[in-house]
């Protein structure tokens, strides 16, 4: 089973409930600089940062991290 980061899924949430960059940054305790490269794909959040992702977006880890299989 292979977990393949899927940073267009933080875009995504972040659109669909017309969030900021800026804003989840805050909520999730980190720097706008680092959701947008997380969006671009230039680094990927730390574990840690995948819970916070999920629990503000109340989804779950899997789908923040691109897990397909289970």
């Amino acid at each position: 089973m292979k977990a393949d980061f899927n940073n267009n899924k933080i875009a995504e949430l972040r659109k669909e409930q017309n969030i900021s960059q800026r804003l989840l940054a805050k909520a999730i305790g980190t720097s706008q600089a680092n959701v947008s490269r997380w969006e671009q794909g230039i680094i990927q959040p730390s574990v840690v940062e995948c819970w916070k992702i999920a629990d503000y977006f109340n989804v779950s880890i899997d789908l923040v991290c691109g897990r397909k299989e289970y």
